[in-house]
């Protein structure tokens, strides 16, 4: 954290809006990127970014400021959208390779960006069918490249707890996976043997 981000959060802290309001501008992509990614809908994710940096605000006397920032941040809203998801009931390989969609190509092609849109469809589609606490996991894992440890601290689950998570839905996305690669060939055999 920069000696700028200390001064804004100290100032926030002491009921500052416009350092808050800096807070918000700083961190607005992380929390809204996370809430997407637990929640499958930009409207929703927009909502649960904007209800985060508001108990964020609320709550800001609470931070402490042993903890790295984003990690508290990112905490309230992944609790946010697991507590949303409840409420609706939302329906409960290696990943490593599934998931380097998120590497910008310096070149793109259109071929290249039509695959990867499928990809990101096909990845946000199966987190949608994971479990809250198991996609949150994931998310934190994947996409925001948190440790075990600070995953624990995040979410206020056991290290058992989330590697117990991170297995069942690597599980998950690699059988998936699998799966959908058996269905494309498929198709594909199918469609080179028809005739034209």
């Amino acid at each position: 954290m920069t000696f700028v981000e200390v001064e804004c959060l100290e100032l926030a802290k002491s009921g500052n809006q416009e350092a808050f309001t800096q807070i918000v501008e700083n961190y607005q992509n992380p929390v809204f990127n996370m809430c997407y990614r637990m929640l499958n809908n930009s409207q929703t994710a927009e909502d649960a970014a904007q209800e985060t940096f508001w108990r964020a605000f609320k709550n800001i006397h609470r931070y402490d400021s042993k903890r790295p920032f984003a990690t508290w941040l990112l905490s309230i809203a992944a609790h946010y959208c697991i507590d949303q998801q409840r409420r609706k009931k939302l329906p409960a390989i290696d990943l490593d390779e599934i998931i380097e969609f998120d590497v910008e190509d310096p070149t793109p092609k259109p071929e290249s960006i039509v695959v990867k849109n499928e990809i990101t469809e096909e990845v946000q589609q199966q987190l949608a069918k994971l479990s809250e606490s198991d996609r949150a996991v994931l998310v934190l894992r994947y996409w925001y490249e948190m440790s075990e440890e600070e995953i624990c601290a995040t979410l206020s689950l056991s290290r058992s707890a989330v590697k117990s998570r991170l297995h069942r839905a690597r599980q998950h996305m690699a059988e998936h996976w699998t799966e959908t690669q058996k269905k494309q060939a498929l198709e594909g055999r199918r469609h080179e043997t028809q005739p034209i």
